[in-house]
Order: structure tokens, then sequence, then C-alpha cells
């Protein structure tokens, strides 16, 4: 856990946040981008000790465009967005004039692990965290910022608005790209497997990134009974009180959904539903694949991060930032 002494710094290594504390980590030009990393320490959920890691990208020449906040999905961090190179959407992103913030979740990246970091749930994400990150991003740009979550991610951005956490004074538009929460394992519907899936997540003490191969980072034991409970026989995408999935019909920030055909764990059918379950006037769709006119199906990690996606993808994620909108011949639910 990072030193309250950290919170108490110099005049050049502390930011001018009223919300709650906050320490300036570091402040570093990267090649020809600046790099700052915030530590927050919002204190407004029931564990204290939370801490979060948001990294802000820009120009050097200090001029700072419309703040886009990205998001990553589980077993992931900062790095999918903004490599040590300086490659990825949130470099891309930066050089093209937006001010960057790329958050870590709890115990991802730079974000330390909490207390009861076995715990977190995407509702501690979306109820506590998001709210707070959005919070500081208004504070220090004095603009509302857009939201671009993958995967998880962007299920956390879908949570935090159907729950009401986030609204449009803290979400100008929300683009999820390989999220969704519709996809059916049936067996998972059966009691017994379900009881069995629960007694052996709890035997594992979460999930390992590195030994099942998914990523650089672990997902506590808490994300993963909470998904479980979604998909069950009587689940909801939601928490006790509290129906997210009824809430996206007042959704009312413009939202982006993005499908590929070559994206097995989120299908794009299940992405495209996700998104028609919001009630805002402005819904686009994105569908990826050679069927499409696109030269690939992308995969559930390759649609962001490829040469092919560098190519096709990010450019139509930037029009949609600038324009609020995909270039003229894409999305096709955009009046539905």
């Amino acid at each position: 856990m990072i030193s309250p002494a950290l919170f108490c710094a110099s005049d050049s290594m502390q930011s001018s946040s009223q919300l709650f504390p906050v320490a300036l980590v570091s402040a570093e030009l990267r090649g020809d981008l600046t790099e700052d990393v915030y530590r927050l320490k919002p204190n407004n959920s029931p564990d204290s000790s939370v801490e979060l890691a948001v990294t802000r990208l820009g120009r050097p020449d200090g001029r700072r465009g419309v703040p886009v906040i990205l998001l990553h999905g589980s077993f992931s961090n900062r790095r999918f967005w903004y490599s040590p190179k300086g490659i990825g959407l949130g470099a891309h992103l930066a050089r093209a004039g937006f001010d960057v913030w790329i958050a870590e979740m709890r115990g991802h990246g730079l974000s330390p692990r909490n207390e009861d970091y076995d715990r977190n749930r995407v509702a501690d994400y979306a109820r506590f965290d998001l709210p707070a990150i959005a919070n500081f991003v208004v504070e220090q740009s004095g603009q509302v910022p857009h939201w671009l979550g993958h995967s998880l991610g962007g299920v956390t951005l879908a949570a935090a608005l159907g729950g009401g956490y986030l609204d449009d004074q803290q979400a100008a538009s929300a683009a999820l790209c390989g999220s969704q929460v519709s996809r059916t394992y049936w067996p998972l519907k059966l009691p017994p497997v379900a009881w069995g899936g629960r007694f052996l997540l709890k035997r594992m003490g979460g999930l390992s990134g590195a030994r099942l191969k998914r990523g650089p980072e672990d997902e506590p034991l808490g994300l993963a009974l909470e998904a479980l409970h979604w998909y069950s026989l009587f689940g909801r995408f939601g928490e006790k009180g509290n129906d997210w999935w009824a809430g996206l019909q007042k959704v009312s920030v413009p939202v982006l959904a993005i499908g590929s055909d070559g994206d097995i764990q989120d299908p794009a059918w299940a992405c495209r539903k996700l998104l028609e379950q919001f009630g805002s006037e402005v819904r686009e769709y994105l569908h990826l694949g050679r069927r499409q006119g696109f030269s690939e199906d992308f995969g559930h990690v390759d649609m962001l991060i490829s040469k092919g996606a560098q190519r096709e993808v990010w450019p139509q994620l930037q029009h949609w930032l600038e324009h609020g909108c995909l270039p003229a011949g894409q999305g096709a639910l955009a009046q539905a």
C-alpha cells in the first residue's frame, strides 16, 4: 500500500484534487508523449484501503483535447492500451490530440491489491471505482469524458451505466468492445454444476492469469463467483436491489458496441444484444469480419491489438470519439 506520506508530497509531485487524496506518482516524457501516473484514494467504499492507478497520456505541447477513459479487460492492465514502446490505441488517441486516461482496476498493474481483494466484484468497480475516476477526470480536465472498455472493462462500464452509478455528467459516450453478458453456458443452469463450480473456485482462491494462460494479471475470487451467479439458472446482470440489465433501458448517453466474427469468447451476436438493451437514442454497432469487408475475422484481443486493428479499427473508434458516429456505411444499428 502506498505510504500516506506520498499524499503530502512536494508541490511538484502533488495533484490539485479537492475530491480525495491523490498522489502524482510520476510525471515523465516517454518518446513523443507525456505520461503522468496518479494514485487515487477515493475512500468511498466499505474497503478504505482501495487505491486506484490512473495513467494520463498527452502531447508535450501541453494542449489537451477531449478526455477519454480506457478500461482494460480481465487478466489485463494498462499495457493493453499503451505498451512500453508507446504503441497501442491509447497512445494513438493521445497523438491524435485526445486527453487519454488509462484506469487500472483494483489489484491490476499499478493499482495495489486492497485488503478485501478476494471479495472484489464488478459491482464494486461499477458502484465505487468508476464514479471516483470519472469525477477526478472531470475535475482535472473540465470536460465530461468519453469511455471505452474492452471485454470485462466494457461489461463494468455497462454495469455502472445500468446501475445508475454514472450519468451524462460523467460520461459523454460509451464504447463497448468485445463485451457481452448474454452468452448461454447451459451446464451452469444446472444447480449441481453451479455448486460444483463455486466449490472449485473457492478451492482455487481466485483465477491465475499465468496459470490459465490468459494474461499478466490475476482475477479475484469474488469476481469469478459473481460471474458464475450471472450465468446460473436464476442469475441476472445486476446485484441485490439493483437490476443493471433493466437499468440499461434508462441510459441516454450515446453507445457504440463492437463485435467480431472471430471472437469466440464474446461472440458478435451477444455484443449486439447488449447494445440493443440500451435505451440511448444513439446506438451504433460495428461488426468486424471478412463478410463485412474487413481484412480478417478479428479475435477477442486482435480487434484492438493487431496491425489490422491499427489500420481498420482504430480509425473507426477515433471517428466515433470525434463525431459521435461511425463513418458513413458503418453502424448498422444507428437508428434501431
